[in-house]
């Protein structure tokens, strides 16, 4: 369709009314059901899923294979690598219905989620936080914090730009060696400066 300010591909559904920004594309074999709300300059990958209620900031790209539920929201420029898994029930069963106990995850402003990682309902995943291949993120994770494992655990700081940061154990101030961005470290707190 000419007229609309997104890209879709013609194997993908988008369900009326959903909100779309201009310059997203919407790639093979997505779903997007209706009261869904994205962002401009978005990119979802082959086989996207993306719930009524959802929210997707500008910028975000998401991977083939990753189903976004009712009960996420994604801020600005969110990366979701391929095949991670958002849920939003903590102890689902098919027999029992549970749709009023979806619990709310949050994915803050340039946070990154690598292949395969799992996100557990509930939790918040922190300001350009970073969280590892095949992770699974069982608690909230931080601003800047870098998680990895299972349970994901914070395992050191990223800039704002993705690279690690080099901080000491005592030490309250550090800049990246790639970027120059300063940042501060209180009561175990990483934050720009």
């Amino acid at each position: 369709m000419m007229d609309q300010p997104y890209f879709k591909h013609e194997s993908a559904y988008v369900d009326e009314p959903a909100t779309i920004g201009q310059g997203t594309k919407i790639w093979h074999f997505c779903h997007v059901m209706a009261g869904a709300v994205i962002g401009e300059r978005c990119v979802l990958g082959q086989n996207v899923f993306v719930a009524r209620g959802v929210r997707l900031g500008n910028n975000v790209h998401i991977q083939n294979n990753v189903s976004i539920y009712e009960g996420v929201e994604l801020e600005d420029d969110v990366f979701c690598g391929p095949s991670m898994v958002f849920t939003n029930v903590i102890n689902p069963r098919s027999h029992v219905s549970r749709k009023h106990e979806y619990r709310r995850t949050v994915v803050k402003k340039g946070a990154s989620i690598g292949a395969n990682a799992t996100i557990v309902c509930g939790n918040t995943i922190g300001r350009y936080a970073l969280i590892g291949a095949g992770s699974v993120v069982t608690r909230d994770v931080p601003d800047y914090g870098l998680v990895y494992g299972v349970p994901g655990v914070v395992q050191g700081w990223v800039c704002a730009c993705g690279e690690k940061l080099e901080m000491e154990k005592n030490s309250i101030r550090t800049a990246c060696g790639t970027c120059g961005q300063t940042y501060g470290k209180e009561q175990g707190l990483v934050f720009s400066l």
